[in-house]
């Protein structure tokens, strides 16, 4: 066979230069919209027993086996006349029905992943210390700080969702992992199943001044990546918590995020954050978001929001008990 033709042949078939074409809108800007998913049980920082950012195929279904073995103790049945326990107890907390982390571990670029976190290379947040100290106070509150409702987090007052799962960065936490992406010209609009929340991300504009829960967002294309920077946080989001990570940063951090979708079924999410307050150094992390079916139905949250007024009564309840 001629060098040459098997020269072209090679890079024909090179992942490298068969890239995937992503479709276009009625705007002539490449297609995100649809349904994804970034359910996944790869925690957001490194665990200690994990060395590397990858694992192979047969520690990960060790890995996947003993996660969702752990899932499972919640399916059996509770003892409807049982007191109430003393101690947490996960086999008596949320039932298996209502949990979905995903059963696998994330891969991005073939490799699985063991954090979501992919810089720095030890997977882990590099917190200054006055961030650590920030999130162990803002960690306290909830065994503490019974005394109105200010002073429990954002999730539990159903302002905005548990554990930055509307972001930015935007990230998988027990349950309600679905995003749904709509596009017009000069908008893109993020709805996140948990906790219904909606962050509209204008197109080739300014950043506005004007704090906000989800932070100010603005996007721009480059080639077929939406890049999107976050700017101004309300002060209540600096710190964020649900039962699978937590973390605090600066209401002046900058949250960079990229979007590009890699094949028809997946879109490559990466963010970077940059605060300079609370990290020695920025930190990024990489998230597959997988197509799902739809549609995304209603998190009807604050429909009477029972878990705050429960939590507030109960307290009120201890402070009797405590007093007689």
């Amino acid at each position: 066979m001629n060098r040459l033709l098997l020269l072209l042949i090679l890079l024909y078939t090179h992942p490298a230069y068969a890239e995937y074409k992503t479709p276009e809108t009625i705007f002539d800007q490449p297609d995100l919209q649809g349904i994804w998913s970034n359910a996944t049980i790869t925690p957001l920082e490194r665990p200690y027993n994990a060395k590397e950012s990858s694992i192979s195929k047969h520690d990960a279904q060790a890995w996947e086996q003993q996660a969702n073995a752990y899932i499972s103790i919640s399916e059996q049945p509770i003892d409807p006349d049982a007191p109430a326990p003393k101690t947490a107890d996960p086999a008596k907390g949320y039932e298996s029905f209502w949990v979905d982390r995903g059963t696998n571990l994330a891969i991005v670029n073939g490799a699985i992943r063991t954090s979501l976190i992919s810089y720095p290379s030890n997977g882990k947040i590099p917190y200054r210390s006055s961030a650590q100290s920030k999130l162990q106070i803002f960690l306290s509150r909830f065994i503490s700080g019974f005394d109105h409702p200010e002073q429990r987090s954002p999730g539990e007052r159903c302002i905005v969702g548990y554990g930055s799962s509307g972001g930015p960065p935007m990230l998988p936490v027990l349950y309600n992992n679905h995003i749904q992406i709509i596009q017009n010209k000069d908008h893109v609009l993020i709805h996140v199943e948990m906790n219904h929340d909606a962050r509209i991300i204008r197109l080739n504009a300014p950043h506005t001044p004007l704090p906000a829960w989800l932070g100010n967002s603005i996007g721009i294309w480059e080639d077929e990546t939406l890049v999107v920077t976050t700017k101004h946080f309300a002060k209540g989001q600096d710190c964020r918590a649900s039962m699978t990570h937590w973390f605090c940063m600066s209401e002046n951090a900058t949250v960079t995020e990229r979007f590009t979708r890699i094949s028809d079924s997946q879109i490559l999410y990466e963010f970077e954050i940059d605060d300079p307050e609370s990290f020695s150094d920025v930190w990024k992390g990489e998230i597959p978001l997988n197509a799902a079916e739809g549609p995304i139905y209603e998190y009807a949250c604050h429909e009477g929001n029972y878990g705050m007024k429960n939590i507030l009564s109960g307290a009120r309840q201890q402070e009797a008990e405590l007093k007689q």
